[in-house]
């Protein structure tokens, strides 16, 4: 692996239901990124017998994700440390304040192509460190550093296990989920039948033509306004989120000006599916 670069810094805000399973807002632009580096933590246990290793057992436990960036903004450090910003816009830190769990996703250039892409599915940050001194003769950059500890989501996938990290590389996993990698934090593909049965909209045609096994989808909006309505298959329940607004279906959506999109979130169980739709407005 031959990675020479960083780019695409996204954090995804989290809510949880009544056990603590994560449920992933639309991602939001962290800032721009100089440095990630990650440091897993393992549970090593090793098991002799007849004088050698019997049984060798390695299980994450949690690790540490340090991201460098070139600022890190009021809005975007009230929503990973749980700051708030006062009506001066100024950001307000207090002694009861509790960082939120996020997402985190990003982009690793590759030099000889098959870019690498991330998320991380709990992360939890505190304070940022920043070096700030005096102007000298040559100009040194201070840049803040975020340090955050991951761990395991306590949401299942289909196997009953806690996902901590998806990774795709270009190339080798579908271009689908590689061109919509920023648009959703991205599930193990565990959907088994957590799938639409049905997807129109209005009177704007969808290209390709809707198929239950396709999530990629494309239409020039025929209208201002019009009905979007996703029917789930049989338990599967349906959300979708345009330009970052939830409806439910059956809503009538208008259309912004250029590109919208739209992500439509089918969960049945454990399992999760996402269909992406970019209707754009002349």
């Amino acid at each position: 692996m031959a990675q020479i670069g960083l780019k695409n810094l996204f954090y995804a805000p989290i809510t949880e239901d009544s056990l603590g399973n994560e449920t992933y807002g639309a991602p939001v632009r962290l800032a721009k990124a100089i440095n990630a580096d990650l440091s897993p933590n393992s549970d090593d246990a090793t098991l002799y017998a007849d004088d050698g290793a019997d049984v060798v057992y390695r299980g994450f436990i949690n690790g540490t994700l340090t991201l460098e960036i070139n600022d890190l903004g009021n809005a975007v450090a009230a929503a990973l440390l749980g700051a708030s910003v006062d009506a001066n816009g100024a950001l307000v830190s207090t002694g009861e304040d509790v960082p939120p769990p996020v997402a985190i996703g990003f982009q690793s250039p590759s030099a000889r192509g098959g870019d690498r892409y991330f998320w991380f599915y709990r992360v939890v940050f505190a304070l940022p460190s920043t070096s700030i001194q005096t102007k000298g003769e040559s100009v040194e950059f201070a840049t803040p550093s975020i340090e955050g500890t991951i761990s395991r989501r306590n949401k299942v996938d289909i196997n009953g296990k806690h996902p901590w990290k998806i990774e795709a590389k270009a190339g080798e996993a579908t271009s689908t989920l590689i061109n919509n990698w920023f648009n959703a934090v991205q599930e193990p593909d565990d959907a088994g039948d957590a799938e639409l049965t049905a997807l129109t909209l209005g009177s704007s045609t969808l290209s390709p033509a809707f198929d239950a096994s396709v999530t990629n989808y494309t239409a020039t909006a025929a209208a201002a306004s019009e009905a979007l309505t996703a029917t789930g298959d049989t338990g599967v329940s349906v959300a979708i989120v345009v330009n970052g607004t939830s409806y439910a279906s059956g809503d009538t959506i208008t259309w912004a000006a250029g590109q919208n999109n739209v992500v439509i979130t089918c969960t049945k169980g454990t399992a999760t599916k996402h269909y992406f739709i970019t209707v754009t407005k002349s």
